[in-house]
């Protein structure tokens, strides 16, 4: 049978095929010309790489979601990675994205800040301090008051007490306090951003959810979703395989729960037509999101079937896993200071001005960090080696950097040398060549999973597989026919 389908196939011919054979019982090749490779490439170096048509769906995209008050550490760096590069991927796909930031700026964790820092208001920074010395202050009293609220007895009745103050709005020095120390982290996280490359269409703050998810709690207790526990207002989740959380404590404040409702049921109404809402945290949470996409199926079905939890894995340094609940948490700010000053002493005799030294050491770094995230699928745990995440050898952000840098310099030298744009086709096809034809069916699958690291690792064997082409070939020289489609290979790379 397959015999007679090549024949019939070959009859009429197909386009760009160069021929179609058997390979076994019941299997048959098509082989691509190679003219039709050829001519793929050249349309890549001349408009670039083509996104997909617009489908007509919207997708929100939840990501990084910092707490103010608190450091911004290497978890929200990763879910920004994650975030940012998976806007891209279905952004490329066809769909509209809107990214959206949920920081928190309410809570028992701002509490606990501040009860520390009136206990310490002498030490409160001038607004003239460098805005990462301000925040780094508002990170040591939160570490002070939850040492506090965890050890002395007094100090917690203290800090709950000033939680209500604070969600009430009642004291005008509490709120002095609490609108700068907002307004410091919030400045911070932007000026992270910009750094990261990462930008958000809408900012939807805990403050702004907490009413929302508690009137949602409220208008379903009569329907049995939620029900009174001693006082709070809880959702029984033992009945779908999941476990009991409190959405509305026994003081009547909304908890993480309430506003984690309030907050999808506000991206709903600011995206009411939106086709899909995904939210990025830590895997730590996989279990508490089980519950709130419960609930939200339960209290609005079609938007709750919409929204999908991706959790990402840790990362892990010698020291075992971070916490912000102690000193010893690891900023994304410290990271990147740590691979800056080793990518500067890697490059301190390349000749580089200071200024380039600086440039340099952010790309290099940034590159480093977000490719280590990147390279491993979501779910598991990453272990930085910092040593290895900047090498220039191979399976790193930095070799992906140098690559491009390097062929960027070949399409100098060949203006330079004013190499003709008249192309002739070689003969044959590298493996460079054929590898670029796998480029759409990877965008495709990293899109389909939801999985970034797909595209890393096929970046990483097209880079390995062009430094090995221009180790082996003269791409920019004049007596070779050929170089002018060499030069709109490496302009395709």
């Amino acid at each position: 049978l397959a015999k007679e389908i090549v024949s019939k196939l070959n009859e009429s011919g197909i386009e760009n095929i160069s021929k179609i054979e058997t390979a076994g019982p019941g299997f048959i090749n098509f082989y691509l010309s190679n003219d039709f490779v050829q001519k793929q490439i050249v349309e890549i170096a001349k408009n670039g790489l083509q996104n997909f048509k617009k489908n007509g769906k919207q997708v929100l995209i939840e990501y990084t979601d910092p707490n103010a008050f608190k450091a911004f550490h290497i978890g929200h760096m990763m879910s920004n990675a994650i975030g940012e590069s998976l806007s891209r991927i279905i952004e490329n796909s066809g769909s509209e994205i809107k990214r959206i930031c949920y920081p928190a700026d309410v809570g028992l964790h701002i509490a606990k800040a501040i009860w520390a820092i009136k206990a310490n208001i002498v030490d409160l920074p001038d607004e003239s301090v460098p805005i990462e010395k301000r925040t780094e202050f508002l990170g040591k009293m939160y570490v002070l008051g939850t040492k506090s609220y965890d050890e002395d007895p007094q100090a917690k009745a203290e800090i709950d007490s000033l939680n209500k103050v604070i969600y009430e709005k009642s004291d005008a020095e509490i709120n002095a306090i609490y609108e700068k120390g907002r307004k410091w982290s919030l400045d911070h996280f932007e000026q992270l951003y910009k750094v990261l490359g990462t930008h958000f269409d809408e900012y939807i703050y805990e403050s702004q959810v907490a009413s929302i998810g508690l009137e949602a709690v409220k208008a379903n207790l009569d329907n049995g979703i939620f029900e009174n526990s001693n006082g709070a207002l809880v959702f029984k989740g033992e009945e779908f395989g999941l476990h009991t959380r409190v959405f509305v404590n026994s003081a009547g404040i909304p908890t993480y729960e309430a506003k984690d409702l309030g907050l999808n049921i506000t991206k709903f109404k600011h995206y009411p037509n939106a086709d899909q809402s995904i939210i990025i945290t830590a895997n730590e949470q996989n279990d508490y999101f089980k519950v709130i996409g419960q609930v939200l199926k339960l209290i609005d079905k079609a938007n709750g079937d919409k929204t999908k939890h991706i959790g990402h894995g840790m990362m892990r340094f010698a020291s075992g896993k971070m916490s912000s609940r102690t000193g010893n948490v690891i900023t994304a700010e410290a990271l990147l200071s740590e691979i800056k000053n080793m990518v500067e002493e890697k490059i301190k005799d390349r000749g580089y001005s200071s200024e380039e030294m600086v440039k340099i050491s952010e790309v290099v770094a940034v590159g480093a960090i977000k490719y280590t995230i990147l390279r491993s699928a979501i779910g598991g745990n990453i272990v930085f080696d910092s040593k290895a995440s900047i090498s220039f050898e191979g399976d790193s952000g930095p070799y992906l950097q140098y690559s491009a840098v390097r062929a960027k310099s070949i399409l100098a030298k060949a203006k330079e040398e004013q190499i003709s744009n008249d192309i002739i086709f070689p003969n044959d096809l590298s493996e460079l060549e054929q590898h670029f034809m796998k480029f759409d069916d990877i965008l495709k699958r990293a899109e389909t999973n939801l999985s970034p690291h797909f595209i890393a690792g096929y970046l990483m064997e097209l880079a390995g597989l062009f430094n090995s082409f221009y180790s082996n070939q003269v791409i920019v020289d004049k007596s070779n026919q050929y170089s002018p489609y060499y030069v709109f290979l490496t302009k395709a790379f």
